[in-house]
């Protein structure tokens, strides 16, 4: 273990009731974890149920990070195995003994595919093969490193799966290098795609799956446009044979050969192998790749086109209209998928540059939208959702719902992560705006979310951290645990035998939540859900047990974050035992500690550390509150733990 200044708690009190409820909604989804690994698959880690190849991998997507907040180790294991059984199971070398395996996609038809070719996504099932998809199943593989990033056969895949973008394989010529582009927003590991059928063309224009039973198509716009090309294309084109084949064709170019600017995610899978390996070539793309979109928006008047063709040129399919492209600006989700990717691109530019500048792709868009907003009868700030002929339309439209339109206020997701990025005073007068236009919402009131990506307590966290919700860390501990428990005992309860479980065909209920933890322990928003790397401002390993995450018994609180520093309060809840914990600056070491100062039952304490990590030393129902001092953004990041060096150990160079 390599030297590192040590601090050492003697206050002695009572738990506060944070750590131990952080404490049992560990122990309790790591059970979660098991039981749903046990139920719901086979020993081999091959889930009992079928669904689109992103939603196979999110199943355990957050296992390791658990793992990293002091779950048990068995959780890596699991992880792994599943991530394994998934890729195995669709992919094109084994026959695939799933490919004729059909089910429904809530009330559509589907039929599973080997679309894996060489370990990653392939163009065989074209809808998993873009961004919004990849992101998401590409998070449990990101884990992964989490978890150990010292196997051989990962530190391989992340190469592998980056040189794709690099253009550095022959099977899979995605990038363009001359003009920096992704050659489709479809793309996978047999390269980009740019022959789309008759029926994709009508699901990606009208919406739903147009191979359902009942399908009723909206005019065109739903995913994606043609416009300007054809301006008004009403249902029913394709049962003229002639027009048909002219409509497939011009949406093979108009939409598909090009780039997107939702292919910014990309940048995730790149600086994922850069973080194992630390290898200049994949930093060098992630920089060339996000400036060349820089750029665009410079071209294109301070707002990032969603499509260019071929030679980088926004428009360049459509006489110069920037918007149209598959899930761009004029689609039902409006700025949503673009701005998910653009987060991506920012955090990870800025992470392995060490540059802040790279932060203003992201800034500057939500201040396009901000400078396009305008406030209602009743005070609140709404901004535009989408681009059409017409202009801006401050409105939200809902897939099934093509012309039914709800009002949209700016959510707080993206504008967290810029703020946690650069924590300058100019973006927290951002959120503060918004704030002040919205009347909607209390934001102090604690809310999860429907889903794993959503950002509904992001408000809460941010409204603690500006002093206004000093009791945020119980109850949204006491929120989380509650879900959990509620989902644990509908396993639990589960008593179908493993042919009605493949019958019903349902999605298993996974008792795993890190959100919340990751807010209260790593003092940090959750990782852009669609591809984006851990964010924290502290990490923590284990000295004794030499692993990622918390020692048993421990539990932590970040409950001060400021441009220059951070607070942690470290609890010991055990009597009887001494614990030792180390702190890691930022998730990959990306920060560097400068002055510590603790606060003990004696008083104050500084301690000089000028490095990434320092140990912190708990005697038997210690506590400590910890205020360390940060140059933010001043090392290399790596996926390196504290004992690895300067480089992560491989036992297996491929």
């Amino acid at each position: 273990m390599p030297n590192m200044p040590t601090i050492t708690a003697n206050h002695v009190a009572a738990p506060p009731s944070w750590a131990l409820l952080e404490l049992k909604l560990i122990a309790l989804m790591e059970k979660g974890a098991h039981m749903m690994s046990h139920k719901y698959a086979e020993r081999s880690g091959a889930w009992y149920w079928s669904d689109d190849l992103d939603d196979y991998y999110e199943r355990s997507y957050n296992w390791c990070l658990l793992y990293n907040m002091g779950g048990d180790e068995s959780l890596v294991d699991l992880a792994l195995k599943h991530w394994n059984a998934t890729t195995r199971l669709f992919d094109d070398r084994d026959g695939n003994r799933i490919n004729n395996m059909d089910y429904f996609h809530g009330v559509n038809p589907m039929r599973l595919k080997h679309n894996i070719h060489n370990e990653y996504f392939s163009i065989v099932h074209p809808g998993d093969a873009e961004w919004h998809h990849m992101g998401e199943g590409n998070m449990a593989f990101y884990d992964l490193a989490l978890g150990d990033p010292t196997i051989s056969e990962n530190v391989r895949r992340s190469r592998r799966f980056a040189d794709m973008f690099l253009g550095e394989d022959p099977e899979s010529p995605i990038y363009d290098p001359v003009h920096k582009i992704i050659r489709s927003p479809m793309h996978g590991s047999l390269g980009p795609f740019h022959d789309a059928t008759l029926d994709m063309v009508k699901t990606y224009l009208h919406g739903g799956h147009s191979t359902s039973p009942g399908w009723k198509a909206k005019t065109m716009g739903v995913r994606g446009s043609l416009y300007p090309a054809v301006k008004d294309l009403q249902p029913g084109w394709w049962d003229d044979p002639r027009q048909a084949r002219e409509i497939v064709a011009l949406f093979n170019q108009v939409v598909l050969n090009g780039d997107s600017a939702a292919n910014l995610a990309a940048t995730g899978l790149v600086t994922n192998a850069y973080l194992y390996t630390g290898d200049d070539k994949y930093k060098q793309w992630v920089v060339d790749y996000v400036e060349a979109w820089m750029d665009r928006i410079d071209q294109n008047g301070g707002i990032i086109p969603d499509n260019v063709g071929p030679t980088g040129k926004p428009g360049e399919h459509r006489d110069g209209v920037w918007w149209g492209t598959l899930y761009g600006w004029n689609s039902y989700v409006g700025w949503s998928h673009i701005f998910h990717s653009l987060g991506v691109a920012a955090e990870c530019a800025h992470l392995v540059t060490q540059d802040d500048s790279y932060l203003d792709i992201l800034r500057s868009q939500i201040n396009v939208l901000l400078d396009n907003s305008i406030t209602d009868d009743n005070g609140q700030l709404l901004v535009p959702n989408r681009a059409t002929p017409d202009g801006w339309v401050h409105a939200h439209v809902e897939e099934d719902k093509w012309d039914a339109t709800s009002s949209t206020n700016l959510r707080l997701y993206e504008l967290a992560h810029l703020y946690h990025a650069s924590m300058s005073q100019d973006d927290y007068n951002l959120i503060l705006r918004v704030r002040e236009g919205d009347h909607l919402r209390d934001w102090n009131e604690e809310a999860l979310g429907a889903a794993r990506a959503e950002w509904d307590s992001e408000y809460s966290r941010f409204q603690y951290y500006d002093g206004k919700n000093p009791n945020w860390p119980e109850k949204t501990l006491s929120l989380q645990y509650q879900k959990a428990l509620e989902n644990y005992h509908t396993m639990e309860n589960d008593d179908r035998t493993v042919p009605e479980i493949l019958r019903d065909n349902q999605e298993p209920r996974n008792a795993v939540f890190t959100k919340i933890l990751t807010h209260v322990m790593f003092g940090s928003p959750q990782y852009l859900y669609h591809g984006g790397l851990l964010r924290a401002t502290v990490r923590y390993f284990d000295p004794c047990r030499i692993r990622p995450g918390l020692p048993p018994d421990v539990a932590v609180l970040v409950d001060e974050l400021r441009a220059d520093g951070v607070g942690v309060q470290v609890v010991n809840t055990n009597r009887n035992e001494s614990r030792s914990v180390i702190v890691q600056s930022g998730a990959f070491g990306e920060h560097t500690f400068t002055t510590v100062t603790t606060s003990t039952g004696d008083g104050h304490q500084s301690t000089e550390v000028n490095g990434k990590h320092f140990t912190v030393d708990l005697p038997p129902g210690t506590s400590i509150r910890i205020d360390a001092g940060l140059d933010r953004f001043s090392n290399k990041p790596s996926y390196a733990f504290p004992w690895h060096g300067d480089k992560i150990p491989v036992p297996f160079d491929y």
